[in-house]
C-alpha cells in the first residue's frame, strides 16, 4: 500500500476513534488511551491468550482454570502462528489480536480497514474494560461489557442517523442473541455428556453436535480455525461462557428501558460473585419492568 495511503486510513480511524470516544464519555465512560493512537503514531504491540480447561470439564460454576497471556511488539499479521500442541490433562484454547485493553494497544491498518460496526464495537469494549469504567473479576466483567458494547454500537449509529450501519449494528446484535441462546443449550448439553462418557468420547460427541447450533457453529468455526476442536472444545465453550452468558438477559433489561447510560451505571455495581450475578440481573430486570410500566 502507498504510504500516503496508509496515512489516509489510519488518520480517518483516528478521526473516528475519537469520535467514538467521545460518545462513550455521554454513557458516562471515562476514556482510555487503549488506540487512542495509531500504529504511524507508536510501535504497534499485539497479544496472544491462552484459555485452559481441565479435559472432561467446563467453567459453569467457577472461573476457567488458567488463562496466560503473551505480549508481542509486532501485529498479529507479523507473528502467524503454525499450531499449539497438546497439553496432557487440559483443553486448549487461543487467540491473536492486535486490539485490548491497555494503552499499547493502538489502530493498525487492518483495524483500520475493519467494518465500522466492529470499530465501534471494539474500541467501546476497551474503554469498558478501564479500571475507572469496570473492576469486576475477568468472566464477570466479560459477561456484562460484551453486550454493552454490542449496544452501544447500534446507540451511536443511532445518534449519527447512519441509518445503513445501524441496520447492521441492529442484524448483529440480533445474531449474537441467537448464539448466547444456542451456546446455553450446547453448554447444558455438554454438561450432560462430560458426565456419562468417557472422556475422549464425550469430546467427540459434543463436536459432533455443535452444527446443530448454526449460529454457535460458524462463530465457533471462525475462532478455532487452525486449531483441534477436539483439544480445544472445553476450553472454547467456557471461554465463549465468559463473554456471552449473560448476553440475552442485558438486551432485554435494555429494551425494557431504552436508557444505556443507566444501564452501564447499574452493572458496574454488579457483585464480583458470579454465583450473584444472574440474581442481579434478575432483580434490575424487575425493577425496569415495573419503571416501564409506571
Amino acid at each position: 500500500m502507498p504510504i500516503r495511503e496508509k496515512t489516509e486510513l489510519l488518520r480517518d480511524a483516528s478521526v473516528t476513534i475519537q469520535e467514538i470516544k467521545v460518545f462513550g464519555r455521554d454513557l458516562g465512560l471515562e476514556p482510555t488511551q487503549a488506540l487512542a493512537q495509531t500504529s504511524e503514531q507508536k510501535t504497534p504491540t499485539s497479544m496472544l491468550w491462552f484459555w485452559l480447561q481441565r479435559a472432561g470439564t467446563l467453567a459453569l460454576r467457577a472461573p476457567i482454570d488458567v488463562r496466560l497471556t503473551l505480549g508481542f511488539a509486532k501485529t498479529k499479521e507479523e507473528i502467524p502462528l503454525d499450531q499449539v500442541y497438546r497439553v496432557d490433562g487440559y483443553s486448549v484454547y487461543y487467540r491473536q489480536g492486535n486490539e485490548f485493553a491497555d494503552p499499547r494497544s493502538v489502530a493498525t491498518e487492518s483495524f483500520a480497514r475493519e467494518g465500522a460496526v466492529r470499530q465501534v464495537t471494539v474500541v467501546i469494549h476497551e474503554d469498558l474494560h478501564g479500571d475507572t469504567n469496570f473492576d469486576l473479576p475477568w468472566e464477570i466483567e466479560e459477561s456484562l461489557i460484551t453486550p454493552l458494547g454490542s449496544i452501544a454500537a447500534m446507540e451511536f449509529f443511532k445518534r449519527r442517523s447512519d441509518s445503513a450501519n445501524l441496520e447492521s449494528a441492529q442484524e448483529r446484535l440480533h445474531e449474537e442473541r441467537q448464539l448466547s441462546r444456542e451456546l446455553d443449550q450446547l453448554v447444558t448439553a455438554a454438561e450432560k455428556i462430560f458426565a456419562n462418557e468417557s472422556i475422549e468420547y464425550a469430546k467427540q460427541k459434543i463436536v459432533a453436535m455443535i452444527p446443530s447450533y448454526p449460529i454457535y457453529y460458524r462463530h465457533f468455526q471462525r475462532q478455532i480455525r487452525g486449531q483441534h476442536p477436539e483439544t480445544a472444545i472445553e476450553a472454547k465453550l467456557s471461554h465463549d461462557l465468559a463473554y456471552y452468558r449473560h448476553f440475552d438477559r442485558i438486551v432485554a433489561l435494555y429494551e425494557t428501558t431504552g436508557d444505556l447510560k443507566a444501564l452501564v451505571r447499574d452493572l458496574r455495581n454488579a457483585p464480583r460473585d458470579a454465583h450473584l450475578v444472574a440474581v442481579y440481573l434478575q432483580s434490575l430486570q424487575q425493577s425496569g419492568a415495573v419503571a416501564a410500566r409506571d
